[in-house]
């Protein structure tokens, strides 16, 4: 006997069409007809609960209507499995009722039902004008007398045999045993074991077309007599054989002893050729002996079960999937640094520091090849190059390269896989990984590590800690293989956005390399040297088909993207190619020249737009710089009075941080009011009204004080601030500016900007070393101890603006 039911491929005909339709189609079928699902190999009798695994569109469909319907589906055998679009007469007359219990779609887009025999059904008539089959069917009432002492008598004989028959199989799950035993209905014990009998299909059909219940029983008790004595057979003959044979020999008479039960049963000699050749593939991979002694179990079982088990494909995938990773340690390769550095150069524009840290771990790993370096984490916005750079340190290893996202990933299982126990269970996404790649010293790159969240199914950041840690993860175990795996040669390489995000002990086990945005001169290089290239290779432009002048390139990074990275600067530089594209194939040109000029009539009018000369010459609005996952940005601080109660109103959506910054300027400019000339104002009768443009948007931390007390004092005073300043740095009720962190991004987003001069916290001095040549020859920095220095270099001494 069998210890499960097989899960086989289902197969359907239709055609496709809207989902509104098919539910229009579903609501007028008649009472008595059925969604028909047709199957391979396999035949289902009512009581059985078994997955079936559905391939073709029309049985998708049928199965997803019936699901979302709480329909019943009739589950009818395929005569001829090698019919690829099966109709009605290629299938049984006589199927079984079943009921969904579940729809599971794999990632790699297979599609399984679980679902449950309920009642024997005859096709009358098949139906017309579906997408799918469907069919007018009687369905068959069990026929015989429950109280005949005949029946009653053979049930028990039936549930004696089957109980022996399963005592003389190994590993038989006790729940099996249980179900038999606990089993009283005649006639659901006549289908539990014809379910689970080794038997040809079109004996497993003649069963489930057999109604009366007597003949069905005799039949049964005949069959489960010859499998008894076969399996009473082979014990014999596996006892006999037993002593005195060296282990060659032993796996040899077993083999052999195997093929001749297989051949008196009738089975298929294809299954016998395909578990030679799987345990040709265990001996010959590499395995360490623990997962060799494992998979040599594993082979074991398979041999001792029938193709028409359910848990044969289940060891099956399992084996396959054992064979096919990359088990042996790979021969270390030799790493020139000087043709490493060429590559790198090559493929990236700027981010110095960032290269110079790579080539340091590429040249520690080529002197101690078996060392474990740090785990790098490269952050930064999106668009500046951490995915390639990725891509670029395997180029210059001589290893390939894999990614695994892990955006949105909210399942521990995804990392460390599912248990075989689950129907559909695969390994998690590191093992697929290597087994995709084919080789153990890789470069994987985890992308996204920042997006990763805790869920109901565990914290995908704790399964990390280990995956990460060079010492753990020489034995990383993965729920499926339930076997150890090394991963000590897996570079890991991690990119995240934000470390905001990242739990503490996982930022512990990286080193952060941190990419910060372009600027505006990179950009145009990296425009120049990459993207436009890459562009008129994608619309298959010729390079004198063609030209982009300079000028247009400054103006579509000036107006038309706002960006850390380059990857809106690219959509435009793709948008200019397509265009050049659509007039050459069109016959209106030969040669496309982009001017400047010539931008708006094809990207239309400019998306952003110099807003300093409008906001900043009126007094209480002052500039202020913000950091973004994306990059910086500049914050316009908007202040106005008006005659109220002393009240401190703030709106655009604050943060509690920011707005205690804009209680604390608001009473640091009380107590100072004497010495700024405004001893007279009685702010017990004025309301201050704080916005922070954009609305929309939240906003949050302690930077823009500065920005604040400045917007404020140019309030009361009646001053406006000089519209090309912008200012950044937290103060204290001292009036000291305290210092702020991403100096850089807030730099760039000035000088993007245009603006002269920017005011920074005395303490963040250190933070000037990171910035670009030319962006530190742009701008004037002017460094502040206290808000003193602030506002006598913000607001214009002048009364007139």
């Amino acid at each position: 006997m069998q210890q499960a039911s097989h899960s086989l491929e289902g197969a359907g005909v239709g055609v496709a069409v809207p989902a509104s339709e098919r539910d229009a189609l579903a609501r007028q079928l008649p009472p008595n007809a059925l969604l028909l699902i047709p199957v391979r190999n396999m035949v289902l009798f009512p009581g059985m609960v078994v997955p079936i695994a559905i391939g073709r569109k029309a049985s998708v469909e049928a199965a997803e209507l019936a699901a979302n319907t709480g329909q019943a589906v009739g589950i009818l055998l395929q005569t001829d499995p090698m019919v690829e679009s099966p109709g009605p007469g290629d299938l049984a007359p006589v199927g079984c009722v079943a009921s969904l219990l579940r729809c599971v779609t794999t990632p790699d887009g297979d599609h399984y039902i679980i679902c449950q025999g309920q009642q024997r059904f005859r096709v009358l008539d098949y139906l017309s004008g579906y997408p799918y089959l469907v069919a007018l069917v009687e369905r068959i009432g069990e026929q015989g007398d429950m109280g005949d002492k005949e029946i009653e008598a053979r049930h028990l004989q039936l549930k004696e045999s089957a109980l022996q028959a399963l005592q003389l199989l190994p590993h038989v799950p006790q729940e099996m045993l249980n179900a038999i035993e606990a089993t009283d209905a005649p006639g659901l014990l006549a289908d539990l074991v014809a379910g689970h009998l080794d038997l040809k299909l079109q004996e497993r059909q003649s069963l489930l077309e057999d109604a009366a219940l007597r003949p069905r029983q005799d039949r049964l008790l005949g069959l489960l007599a010859h499998r008894i004595e076969v399996l009473q057979l082979s014990r014999d003959i596996g006892q006999r054989t037993k002593a005195s044979v060296g282990q060659r020999e032993r796996e040899f008479l077993l083999r052999e002893q195997l093929k001749a039960i297989q051949k008196e049963l009738g089975l298929d000699e294809r299954e016998a050729v395909e578990v030679e050749e799987l345990r040709q593939q265990i001996e010959a991979c590499g395995m360490p002996q623990e997962v060799l002694t494992q998979a040599r179990k594993e082979l074991t079982r398979l041999q001792r079960m029938s193709d028409a088990s359910a848990e044969y494909s289940t060891v099956r995938a399992y084996l396959e999937w054992l064979v096919e990773l990359p088990w042996p340690a790979p021969a270390p390769l030799d790493i020139d640094v000087a043709q490493a550095r060429a590559l790198l150069e090559q493929d990236h524009f700027g981010l110095e520091k960032v290269k110079k840290r790579i080539l340091e771990f590429l040249a520690v790993h080529k002197l101690k090849p078996g060392g474990h370096g740090p785990i790098l984490c490269l952050v930064g916005p999106p668009g500046v190059g951490k995915t390639s750079l990725g891509q670029s340190i395997a180029r210059c290893m001589g290893r390939k390269f894999v990614r695994v996202s892990l955006g949105g990933v909210h399942d521990e299982a995804e990392l460390r896989g599912h248990r075989r126990t689950y129907v559909g269970a695969l390994p998690g996404n590191v093992i697929q990984a290597l087994r995709k790649v084919g080789t153990r010293d890789c470069v994987m790159l985890l992308d996204e590590v920042d997006k990763v969240g805790v869920g109901m199914h565990g914290d995908p950041a704790a399964a990390l800690l280990e995956l990460l840690d060079p010492e753990q993860n020489k034995a990383f175990r993965d729920n499926y293989l339930a076997l150890p795996f090394d991963l000590s040669q897996v570079m890991f390489i991690a990119t995240a956005n934000t470390l905001d995000t990242l739990a503490g002990p996982l930022r512990d086990r990286m080193e952060v390399l941190q990419l910060s945005g372009y600027t505006r001169e990179e950009k145009f290089a990296i425009a120049r040297k990459y993207l436009v290239s890459r562009q008129c290779e994608a619309c298959g432009l010729l390079p004198n088909q063609f030209a982009l002048e300079d000028a247009a390139v400054e103006r579509i990074i000036r107006d038309y993207t706002r960006e850390a990275g380059v990857r809106g600067l690219e959509r435009q530089i793709a948008a200019l190619c397509r265009h050049a594209a659509m007039q050459i194939a069109e016959g209106l040109a030969t040669e496309v020249q982009v001017t400047a000029a010539g931008l708006p009539d094809i990207l239309g009018p400019a998306l952003f737009e110099d807003e300093l000369a409008l906001r900043c010459g009126l007094p209480g609005v002052a500039t202020g710089l913000a950091w973004t996952p994306v990059g910086g940005d500049i914050l316009f601080i908007e202040a106005s009075r008006m005659a109220g109660s002393g009240r401190l109103i703030l709106t655009g959506q604050l943060g509690d941080v920011m707005k205690e910054s804009a209680q604390a300027a608001l009473t640091l400019l009380k107590a100072r009011a004497q010495g700024l000339g405004l001893g007279s104002v009685a702010f017990d009768k004025v309301d201050v009204h704080v916005h922070v443009p954009a609305g929309a948007i939240p906003k949050d931390g302690p930077s823009a004080g500065v920005a604040m007390l400045i917007a404020l004092s140019s309030l009361f005073l009646d001053r406006p601030v000089d519209h090309h300043v912008a200012m950044t740095g937290e103060i204290s009720l001292r009036g000291l500016v305290l210092p702020v962190g991403g100096i850089k991004e807030k730099v760039l987003a000035a000088a993007a900007a245009g603006i002269q001069r920017v005011l920074l916290p005395a303490r963040n001095r250190k933070d000037l070393e990171e910035l670009p040549a030319s962006v530190r020859a742009q701008l004037e920095f002017i460094l502040l101890e206290d808000v003193d220095q602030a506002m006598r270099a913000a607001i214009v001494q002048d009364s007139k603006p």
